[in-house]
């Protein structure tokens, strides 16, 4: 099989990068430090890993912009990660199984379903789905009725998409994640018993949304459960009904969202975050690991903590309760020392009587 090669020239321009070395170099894959050999370029993610390419195969290197020297030729840019990913994405193309809809796929009435698209052995396929040009629907996934799934999509083994949900293009839905399942609603009579809410509403995800294994996007109560394009969305994660994610959003592992929140464009929640009810987030917004956040956060804020607080008030807390132990031991110290005086006053004015 012939390989596509690049020269090193022609990547420097694409990430616009400066070039150090030879141009005519020519690359055909990327690879980690470790393991790249000839006709591979790797990269450093900092300028003090940069003894490890001393033991490297890479024809090529990615280095960061505060790097002097390099051996190998190589591209200087700001942001290596970037880089790295965008040339690794030119030359990776993921294996796409045969067009074609197997033999022991169950596919219902009045489905429409591109010639292109590629339905897997044991995949369920409801009544009036729509599959667009190259979709991927692996083993063991379930489709409900009345769903519409956008061209270049690709349904990982064993994920549900329940009924009227409306998935997006380029999406990818990793494995045994739950689009569409029943929001959490009920409400609770005098003598403590629990009644449903139906759950009537969708899920809509837009284009270039990823979503991770065994996370869970809740149908909307009315209305739509909205993920907006270009968010990703990490693994074990739980989105609750009439949830808005804005653009170009991450969501880490095993954050949660409740009902009815609203993020912004380019919010990051860290992982095991949470967000209660009806809370809104601003555009830009960052939370670290654990955060929970239980009021409105204004757009470009770093939080932590919970209840979450400026990502800087909670620096200086945690120092502080770091201390706690310490300053404790000072306080008992201190009463001691006040009680012996104290002591010492109550003997000296018996004396003098």
């Amino acid at each position: 099989m012939t390989r596509e090669t690049r020269t090193l020239a022609e990547l420097a321009a694409l990430v616009e990068g400066e070039l150090l070395g030879d141009p005519q170099v020519r690359i055909w894959a990327f690879n980690d430090v470790a393991n790249a050999s000839a006709g591979e370029i790797t990269f450093l993610a900092k300028a003090k890993y940069a003894g490890q390419l001393e033991l490297t195969g890479a024809a090529a290197v990615i280095v960061p912009h505060d790097l002097a020297e390099v051996a190998l030729p190589a591209i200087r840019v700001k942001n290596p990660y970037l880089a790295a990913a965008i040339i690794h994405n030119l030359f990776y193309q993921r294996p796409l199984p045969a067009p074609g809809i197997d033999g022991r796929a169950v596919i219902g009435a009045d489905c429409r379903i591109s010639s292109s698209a590629s339905v897997a052995p044991l995949a369920v396929i409801g009544q009036r789905v729509s599959l667009g040009e190259n979709v991927v629907i692996e083993s063991g996934t379930v489709i409900g009725d009345d769903v519409s799934i956008g061209d270049g999509t690709i349904i990982e083994a064993n994920v549900v998409v329940r009924a009227g949900c409306r998935i997006g293009s380029r999406v990818i839905v990793y494995s045994g994640a739950v689009i569409g399942s029943d929001g959490f609603g009920y409400a609770t009579n005098a003598r403590g018993v629990h009644i449903k809410r139906p759950q009537v509403g969708n899920v809509v995800i837009e284009d270039d949304v990823e979503v991770g294994a065994n996370t869970c996007i809740d149908r909307a109560t009315f209305g739509s459960t909205l993920i907006r394009k270009g968010s990703k969305i990490d693994n074990l994660v739980q989105i609750g009904h009439n949830v808005e994610i804005g653009e170009g959003c991450l969501l880490v592992s095993q954050c949660g969202v409740a009902g009815s929140s609203r993020l912004g464009n380019g919010v990051v929640l860290a992982g095991q975050s949470g967000v209660g009810d009806h809370v809104e987030i601003g555009d830009g917004v960052m939370a670290a690991g654990r955060s929970g956040i239980n009021s409105n956060v204004k757009p470009g804020s770093v939080v932590a903590g919970f209840p979450a607080i400026s990502y800087k008030e909670w620096l200086q807390a945690a120092t502080a309760f770091a201390r706690i132990p310490q300053l404790l031991k000072d306080v008992r110290r201190l009463r001691r020392q006040v009680s012996e005086l104290a002591g010492d006053e109550e003997n000296k004015e018996t004396g003098d009587e």
